[in-house]
């Protein structure tokens, strides 16, 4: 079954439980949150991100990817020039099924994405704490201090959601962790990725902070 979604390109990929500001000034969004907020709630439009191209302008997102994440609304503030400050929340996964530019923003049919733990994801998952909390020791030895340790829950889906954003990684990397099908194979994939990151991490012990510090995402 699907769902028809306004859609909003973007160079940051979003998951499933993590807080997403953003800043409208571009007509068609504009116009997308004035759409959303005659509707009753939720309200919510599709984060989908840029393969190829850029955000700002039409047509400027030329390839999208194919997986991507429901952002709830959850704050508008409209300043007097018509920009929107808004604040979302990212909820569940979709499949881009088809694209619709019939209306001045982008729109597609979309099918939603089971969210399994997977096959065993314990011990994966209590790997992936031990490694976090190395990289986080890391990152503030490298000079990316003083950083947050955030609480690690104990599902293995949210826990594998929070280490995909908050792990500095390249888009690519991020929406292949996006893309897995389950808690399981996403945490091995970021197992895989954190003794890269550790390793690269040990062998350049003094890098600037501004190389880790990535305003995308806060927290839940």
């Amino acid at each position: 079954m699907t769902e028809r979604l306004p859609l909003f390109p973007l160079g940051t990929v979003l998951f499933p439980g993590l807080v997403l500001p953003l800043h409208l000034f571009e007509e068609r969004y504009r116009r997308l949150i004035g759409d959303l907020l005659e509707r009753p709630e939720p309200r919510g439009f599709g984060v989908v991100g840029i393969e190829l191209g850029h955000e700002v302008g039409e047509d400027a997102a030329r390839r999208l990817a194919g997986v991507g994440c429901l952002a709830e609304l959850r704050e508008a503030h409209r300043h007097p020039d018509g920009r929107y400050d808004i604040v979302t929340t990212g909820t569940r996964r979709f499949r881009v099924k088809e694209l619709d530019r019939s209306r001045p923003y982008l729109r597609g049919e979309v099918e939603f994405l089971p969210e399994e733990p997977g096959a065993g994801p314990e011990p994966a998952a209590r790997r992936v704490r031990r490694l976090f909390r190395l990289y986080r020791e890391r990152l503030t030895a490298a000079g990316a201090g003083p950083v947050d340790d955030p609480e690690l829950p104990d599902d293995p889906v949210a826990l594998s959601y929070l280490i995909a954003a908050s792990v500095v990684l390249d888009g690519h990397d991020k929406q292949r962790l996006l893309e897995c099908e389950d808690a399981a194979l996403r945490l091995a994939a970021e197992r895989e990725l954190l003794v890269r990151e550790n390793r690269i991490l040990d062998a350049l012990p003094m890098i600037p902070a501004g190389q880790f510090l990535d305003g995308s995402f806060t927290l839940n």
